[in-house]
């Protein structure tokens, strides 16, 4: 359990805004902010540059405990590289207990904190007064996703990150360690037709009510 100040759990499968949403709260209220898959990316980075093997649960879990929550990168590990070798050690207990661990210890900061990633609220902070769930379609997901590459200059074909899409989210959705599954408390918001600034909103109004409760 996380020993919390005020903690907000974001879950949700990639390309539904979970990311663009926890920055913005954390934002408005002054909150620390953490997206929990940069922290499988920074391992992954680490084994990478080291010339270190990406199926040794031993090493990975070694290198997950030395990483440091506040240097990560996101611009450096958002590399497709890095993310398909993070997709390999996240599958490791070994590694997602060191990692959880890290990611409790930061939900602990004072004045408060938004952790997003996809076990949350499941796992990583299942007392904490307010989460959410962000969908939305894979179709909509994939064209963001499509749009974002574009945007920056990259080629993309919307058929195959849409095959990609389905593929992540069916392996994460049944992995044995942390599936992704909104908890049975989280408040849902499905992004596929609504603005960032309408779910910014949404989400504005819950964690004031528990705000007032604290």
């Amino acid at each position: 359990m996380c020993a919390m100040s005020f903690t907000i759990a974001i879950d949700g499968p990639a390309a539904a805004g979970k990311g663009t949403l926890s920055r913005l709260i954390a934002g408005h209220y002054g909150f620390h902010h953490l997206d929990t898959g940069l922290t499988y990316r920074a391992t992954a980075k680490a084994l990478l540059d080291a010339g270190m093997p990406l199926d040794d649960e031993a090493v990975a879990a070694a290198q997950a405990e030395r990483v440091e929550l506040s240097g990560l990168d996101r611009s450096v590990l958002a590399a497709h590289g890095i993310g398909e070798a993070a997709s390999k050690i996240a599958v490791m207990p070994r590694v997602r207990a060191a990692l959880v661990e890290a990611q409790r210890r930061f939900a602990a900061r004072e004045p408060g904190t938004v952790l997003d990633g996809r076990d949350i609220g499941t796992v990583v902070c299942p007392d904490a007064p307010v989460k959410l769930y962000v969908t939305a379609s894979p179709e909509v997901r994939a064209r963001r996703r499509y749009e974002e590459i574009v945007a920056s200059g990259e080629p993309a074909n919307f058929d195959r990150i849409f095959a990609e899409v389905r593929i992540r989210d069916e392996r994460d959705m049944n992995r044995a360690e942390s599936p992704l599954r909104p908890a049975e408390d989280a408040h849902l918001l499905d992004t596929s037709e609504m603005s960032i600034e309408a779910a910014f909103l949404a989400a504005r109004s819950l964690i004031d009510a528990a705000l007032k409760t604290k």
